[in-house]
């Protein structure tokens, strides 16, 4: 038996890098609303750890209830779950392993206060491991392995504010990342004709104090993003790489939207009009073999973009594939993302499509599935 958990604050303990750390009151909701995500991938007769028993179940089964009258069947629904508040006792000996959101300083310890211990939990060498390879720095050294012919993407680690300065005199406009953030956060963008009136003393005080905070400040051109996406995978404890589909997803500013559900080749048809389906199986192979998650185990994604080819006006678009390239590693998530909770209720049916979204209605975040006609 598995013991699930959702705890959607793991990017900000990451950053946090504390054993006793109390998430802000938005992951705190989080967690309490969708408690009961991990059903959706559970195996019969696993175990949800909820906050909230009752309310988890009524959202667990609102949720069942949309995907039946959308007709997207999914086999979660013949499984047999158990969503447990984690005031209940709980027996370890029938726990053959745990598998949170992401493993971090902070859930370990929880679990630790619960009663677990190792080999359920990783050692805190392992724990330190998976941190370090949760740093954007992964995602910029894998980058130039998967450069290739219609990609495009740069990324450079900065531990001053000097360096900063020096990448955007040389590319005008830079996409600015705290080495551990979450949706958004963490992210800013600098256009060097805009740092008029203070917005540059504001902007390098922002990266100075990343820097001492974090370590170091990672700094990427910008480009003109035509369409987000990634690529879902899993690692074994073997070391090897699964891949599991493609991801279609929608951020504002950087902050996550939601997910499109559709089948596979639905997906691919979409990304095709594009880049080349070729390109992406290169891509996906090259991560497969290239990628070395030094004893990692478990689900992660892999971010991409596709870009215009050429410096476009903000309020221009493109949709010519002639004038598209793939940035193909904008991040590395190191944990399930929602691109894994979209391929667990996508339908089997090329003629149905829907969207599935996170929102904040009635003092409560909750997973919207609407169908797309």
């Amino acid at each position: 038996m598995t013991l699930h958990i959702f705890n959607p604050e793991h990017d900000i303990a990451l950053a946090s890098n504390l054993s006793n750390f109390t998430a802000p009151h938005a992951g705190r909701q989080l967690r309490n609303d969708l408690g009961f995500l991990p059903a959706l991938w559970a195996e019969d007769g696993d175990q949800i750890l909820v906050e909230h028993e009752e309310s988890a179940i009524k959202a667990y089964y609102r949720v069942c209830h949309r995907l039946e009258k959308l007709g997207i069947t999914a086999s979660h629904s013949s499984r047999s779950v158990q969503l447990l508040s984690k005031k209940r006792p709980f027996s370890h000996q029938e726990t053959a392993r745990i598998q949170p959101w992401g493993w971090d300083k902070a859930i370990r310890r929880e679990l630790e206060r619960m009663g677990f211990s190792e080999p359920l939990l990783p050692t805190m060498e392992l724990t330190e491991r998976i941190r370090m390879l949760s740093h954007r720095r992964t995602s910029a050294q894998l980058l130039p392995q998967l450069q290739t012919e219609g990609t495009v993407g740069e990324a450079f680690e900065c531990t001053t504010y000097d360096e900063v300065a020096e990448l955007l005199n040389r590319y005008d406009r830079l996409v600015l990342k705290a080495p551990w953030s979450s949706s958004g956060r963490g992210v800013r963008f600098c256009d060097a004709a805009r740092l008029v009136n203070g917005e540059e003393l504001v902007m390098k005080n922002w990266v100075r104090n990343v820097i001492n905070t974090q370590g170091s400040m990672m700094a990427e051109p910008y480009f003109n993003k035509v369409k987000d996406f990634g690529m879902e995978f899993s690692a074994d404890d073997e070391g090897h790489i699964h891949y599991l589909g493609l991801s279609l997803f929608h951020t504002v500013n950087g902050a996550y939207e939601g997910n499109t559900l559709a089948t596979e080749s639905t997906k691919m048809g979409i990304i095709s009009r594009y880049i080349p389906v070729n390109l992406l199986e290169n891509i996906k192979q090259n991560i497969i073999s290239k990628l070395n998650l030094d004893g990692y185990v478990g689900p992660f994604g892999v971010d991409m973009m596709i870009c215009a080819a050429e410096r476009l006006k903000d309020n221009e678009k493109t949709t010519n594939d002639k004038r598209c390239l793939l940035h193909p590693c904008v991040e590395i998530n190191l944990r399930r993302t929602m691109g894994h909770v979209a391929l667990c209720i996508s339908p089997t049916d090329d003629d149905i499509r829907g969207v599935m979204r996170v929102i904040y209605d009635d003092n409560h975040y909750k997973l919207k599935i609407n169908k797309l006609r």
